[in-house]
């Protein structure tokens, strides 16, 4: 257990910014009529303003510290890259034929569990859930109105999808933050989160099948260009291999603008107009990382990181419990702010302290962080995601979420993870290598 209490007032500032964003949610019942990026400038404003031991300057210059922290700078630079690449792949026509390879192999009586499928692996090559639903929603409605399957369902089955490739794709925000806050790697943080939300996708497609044996599609896929599929393709191998994520995001922004030249996709002009395209819209997450640093290094200097962990730990006898502290942090905190990277990167330190004091194994503290920010930010109906599939469906998201049988089931194979020390790999510490049992 951590021994200082801290201070708990220093936490103030925190409490601020999760104030302003939930409750003008609530009382507006719109939970993005309060720009994020305003709470966050208020937050830190009050963050300045604490501690009048110190001057004003020192504050600024160490809130200037935690804002440009390398941790902090190296996440920015990918959340840019990562941007660029799906801008670029998108405006090829890479999202497209992705969409109609998959219907077009599909069997009539699998549609919605193709849609599943399609859903996962658009999101885990793209690295956001939003463009995902963007792209899939509206065929999503085609298949509830070409057959007897419930409008709820298919939209469900697009966020579940989408969740699947937010929580895993190499290039996703969730998963940077994860990775970066936790100090490890993109690749081993995947081995352990995929095998623990493989069951989950396994039972989700078991379920899908069921609920809709009889229900064949009228939907007809159009044509696509299998080559445009290759950038996906490219990154999630250059990935899985290993290489460096700059590497893998500048290959993919060049394969895909090599492509785009060869078939007429691009000029020279809409190739780089993209790229700049894909990194604007990666401005919010990028401007709030870098503040959101800023406010936790005052936070943490004036004993409010310590305090949270005193009290989060106070009750912690072991490392399962840890990771469950870990989980209701991040998972509490996505309830609050209706975003999955932005609830990563306020409870990622704070998981990570929680983790080297109870020895929880890097990999798995950035998989917990991940899937039970992605499962929250799929069952809240007051989220992005389900807002969108509402607003493009006419329906309620209320009306989603007895169907989010993935965003469910993951957190239910993440608690299972965690009682059971589950999967067991072995960690590479100082040379050594023992068997993870955290």
């Amino acid at each position: 257990m951590i021994q200082e209490k801290g201070n708990l007032l220093a936490l103030l500032p925190l409490l601020i910014f999760v104030s302003l964003f939930l409750g003008a949610g609530i009382i507006s019942g719109d939970f993005y009529a309060f720009p994020v990026l305003v709470s966050i400038v208020i937050a830190s404003v009050a963050a300045l303003l604490m501690n009048r031991k110190e001057s004003l300057t020192t504050k600024i210059e160490r809130f200037a510290k935690g804002a440009g922290h390398p941790d902090i700078m190296i996440m920015v630079f990918i959340f840019l890259l990562a941007g660029a690449f799906s801008g670029v792949a998108e405006k090829m026509g890479a999202v497209d034929s992705t969409v109609n390879f998959a219907l077009s192999v599909l069997p009539g009586n699998l549609i919605i569990v193709g849609l599943f499928v399609i859903a996962a692996f658009i999101s885990i090559s793209m690295g956001t859930s939003m463009g995902t639903i963007a792209a899939l929603a509206p065929i999503g409605v085609g298949i509830s109105s070409g057959t007897d399957i419930s409008m709820p369902l298919a939209m469900a089955t697009v966020i579940g999808g989408a969740m699947f490739g937010d929580n895993l794709s190499f290039i996703s925000d969730t998963t940077i933050a994860a990775v970066r806050t936790q100090k490890t790697e993109m690749k081993d943080k995947f081995k352990v989160n995929f095998f623990i939300v493989l069951p989950a996708a396994i039972m989700t497609m078991v379920i899908l099948i069921v609920l809709t044996m009889g229900n064949p599609s009228t939907v007809r896929a159009e044509s696509f260009d299998w080559i445009k599929i290759l950038p996906y393709l490219g990154v999630i191998i250059g990935a899985l291999a290993g290489l460096n994520v700059f590497v893998v995001l500048a290959g993919g922004i060049v394969l895909s603008g090599f492509i785009g030249f060869m078939d007429g996709s691009f000029t020279p002009s809409s190739y780089f107009g993209s790229v700049a395209d894909g990194m604007t819209g990666m401005a919010e997450i990028v401007i709030l990382s870098v503040l959101i640093g800023g406010v936790v290094e005052l936070i943490r200097h004036n004993g409010g990181i310590q305090a949270l962990l005193y009290h989060a730990t106070r009750k912690i006898k072991s490392p399962q419990g840890a990771q469950l502290a870990t989980a209701g942090l991040v998972s509490s905190t996505n309830l609050c702010t209706a975003n999955n990277t932005i609830s990563i990167i306020i409870a990622g330190p704070l998981a990570k302290n929680i983790g080297e004091s109870y020895g929880v194994d890097a990999r798995k503290s950035a998989s917990i962080l991940d899937i039970f920010s992605c499962s929250i930010q799929g069952l809240i109906p007051y989220g992005a995601q389900a807002l969108l599939v509402a607003e493009v469906a006419g329906i309620s998201p209320v009306s989603i979420i007895p169907y989010a049988f993935y965003p469910i089931l993951i957190a239910v194979c993440g608690l299972i993870a965690i009682r059971f020390a589950l999967p067991r790999f072995t960690r590479k510490s100082a040379g050594e290598a023992n068997p993870v049992r955290s």
